[in-house]
C-alpha cells in the first residue's frame, strides 16, 4: 500500500508539474488534460465558481491576454496527501509577468493554493482547485505583499 501511495503521490506531482508548463507556455490545450472535465474552480477574479473545463480555461484566456509573454508561475512548500482515488495538495504559487498595459512593470503576488484530484481510469486529475489571497478583515483590502 506504502508503494501504491508513493507512485500515486509521484504521479500527482508530476500533474501539477505538466500544468505549471502549461501554464508557462500559454498552452490552453495541455492545461486543459490536466482537468477533470467537471472541474469546480474557486479561482481569483470576480466570479464565485467557474463549473465545467471551459469556464476554467476561460479564466486562463483572460490570464494570458493581460500579460506579455513570457509569464512565470511558480509554488512553494508543496504538500500532497493521496488516498485511493482521491487526494488534495495546497502549496503557495505565483503567476507574475509584465502587464500588456504597461502601467505595471512586473506583477504577480503569491496566492494560496488547494487543489483536489480525482483517479479516474487510472490518471489522477484536477477536480477542484481554490485559489485566495489573505485579507485585511477591517479593511477589506486584499494582502498582496506577503511571501513564503
Amino acid at each position: 500500500m506504502a508503494t501504491s501511495r508513493a507512485a500515486d503521490e509521484a504521479q500527482i506531482r508530476r500533474l501539477i508539474d505538466r500544468s505549471v508548463e502549461a501554464i508557462r507556455a500559454m498552452d490552453l490545450d495541455g492545461l486543459k488534460a490536466c482537468f477533470t472535465p467537471d472541474v469546480v474552480s474557486f479561482d481569483v477574479g470576480p466570479q464565485l465558481q467557474s463549473v465545467g473545463v471551459a469556464a476554467k480555461m476561460q479564466n486562463w484566456v483572460l490570464a494570458f491576454t493581460v500579460f506579455e509573454p513570457p509569464i512565470s508561475y511558480e509554488y512553494r512548500d508543496l504538500a500532497v496527501t493521496v488516498g485511493d482515488d482521491v487526494a488534495f495538495a495546497h502549496s503557495f504559487n505565483r503567476l507574475s509577468g509584465t502587464l500588456k498595459s504597461g502601467a505595471v512593470k512586473r506583477v504577480g503576488p503569491w496566492v494560496r493554493y488547494t487543489g483536489a484530484y480525482r483517479k479516474i481510469d487510472g490518471v489522477w486529475l484536477i477536480a477542484h482547485d481554490h485559489v485566495s489571497t489573505p485579507i485585511n478583515v477591517v479593511t477589506g483590502q486584499a494582502l498582496m505583499t506577503l511571501e513564503p
